[in-house]
């Protein structure tokens, strides 16, 4: 997956220290991993209680357009161990999952498939964000 546009983006720390590992865990070969590292590389990093309230974060329920199919996807953006196998789950490794990450609403991102093809996330709302919530850890 190559990143085409990249606005900025915000994680916080526990989310980086817990992508991280997951990352050292990882295959150099795993799909997404290294588009993984390179947004983990340009991320702002904060705080989990400096969090904006709309900003992607792991565990976030977020809703966004896939352009140019004008989809709306309402998905949690999940860890590839936490997932359950919902249909509704995203994996941080997948390209989409790696796109979205903490992209704040309103903000779109652009990657190309491998097949060449351009695709576009439009974040439209967050749903759930666990930070806002109270679920992360401080």
């Amino acid at each position: 997956m190559e990143i085409t546009t990249r606005p900025a983006i915000t994680v916080s720390e526990p989310d980086l220290e817990r992508l991280e590992a997951l990352l050292a865990g990882l295959p150099a070969t795993q799909p997404g991993a290294d588009a993984l590292r390179k947004e983990l590389d340009r991320a702002v990093i904060v705080r989990p209680e400096a969090m904006p309230p709309d900003v992607v974060t792991m565990n976030s329920r977020v809703r966004f357009v896939v352009e140019p199919a004008g989809r709306e996807v309402e998905v949690t953006l999940r860890y590839p161990q936490d997932l359950t196998g919902a249909p509704d789950e995203l994996s941080v490794v997948a390209s989409a999952g790696v796109a979205v990450l903490g992209l704040a609403v309103g903000q779109q991102i652009e990657w190309l498939t491998p097949a060449g093809d351009t695709v576009r996330a439009r974040i439209v709302d967050i749903l759930r964000q666990p930070e806002q919530a109270g679920d992360s850890p401080l």
